[in-house]
């Protein structure tokens, strides 16, 4: 697990900059655009839009870099450098391949999200309980950093990837609670979109930036979806590596 760490840390390490501006781009232009923008005309009287979008940009962040983060690499890994087969092949155990990848792609997910989040402080926003905003975006990345892993090492093709990346990652960046509630929605779409794990990591994050009361069912639900997803992905790199 530590040399894939290591690994991923180089990378990182040598495209800095390039993926951190790269990751910041788009949050900072919907918090710009939507919440010093657009949200000067929405009022919510005890907070502004600002402040209310602060925390689900921060999801939807953390979600498509943890997620991409390891996707791509794996992917790229798999299919075009064909090096991924070494850690396969290799006395590292299986687990720890997963969890190394996992890991990597949670601190990723991580790092631009407090960077989106120092940015939003120095405008106005705030979190009022940063153990329980931060604890929840964890749990966020390591869903979405275990589905990016899982995804990339079931993929025949990169064409595979943009399909679910289209399919799945965009309409839940949109649909999850990010901009708006999800209460004014239709009941089978809002059926729908409590499925969905960036809904649960999107309440959990804003309750704590108001500091209201923890969500502990969703709490409950995306520690089912880390157990989930990390076992699905420590099966089917076993299975990569008897092929």
């Amino acid at each position: 697990m530590t040399a894939i760490l290591w690994r991923e840390w180089m990378f990182f390490k040598s495209r800095f900059f390039k993926i951190t501006s790269s990751q910041l781009i788009s949050p900072l232009l919907y918090l710009v655009t939507f919440g010093l923008g657009f949200g000067k005309v929405i009022d919510l009287e005890e907070y502004s839009y600002f402040h209310y979008l602060a925390p689900g940009i921060a999801a939807m962040t953390s979600m498509r870099a943890a997620y991409s983060g390891v996707s791509i690499r794996v992917s790229m890994a798999r299919l075009q450098e064909k090096s991924f087969e070494n850690y396969v092949i290799s006395p590292i155990k299986t687990r720890n391949i997963a969890w190394g990848y996992i890991l990597s792609g949670s601190l990723r997910g991580i790092y631009a999200a407090t960077l989106l989040m120092v940015i939003s402080f120095i405008a106005g926003s705030r979190i009022l309980n940063p153990g329980v905003f931060f604890m929840s975006l964890a749990m966020n990345t390591l869903v979405f950093s275990a589905l990016g892993f899982f995804i990339a090492v079931s993929i025949d093709t990169h064409y595979d990837l943009n399909r679910f990346s289209t399919y799945v990652i965009t309409p839940m960046s949109f649909l999850c609670g990010t901009f708006f509630d999800v209460d004014g929605l239709p009941l089978i779409m809002r059926n729908i979109i409590e499925f969905m794990p960036l809904t649960h990591s999107v309440r959990l994050m804003r309750a704590a930036a108001f500091g209201r009361n923890t969500y502990w069912f969703s709490v409950i639900v995306l520690l089912v979806y880390i157990i989930v997803f990390t076992i699905i992905s420590i099966r089917i790199c076993y299975e990569e590596g008897r092929v």
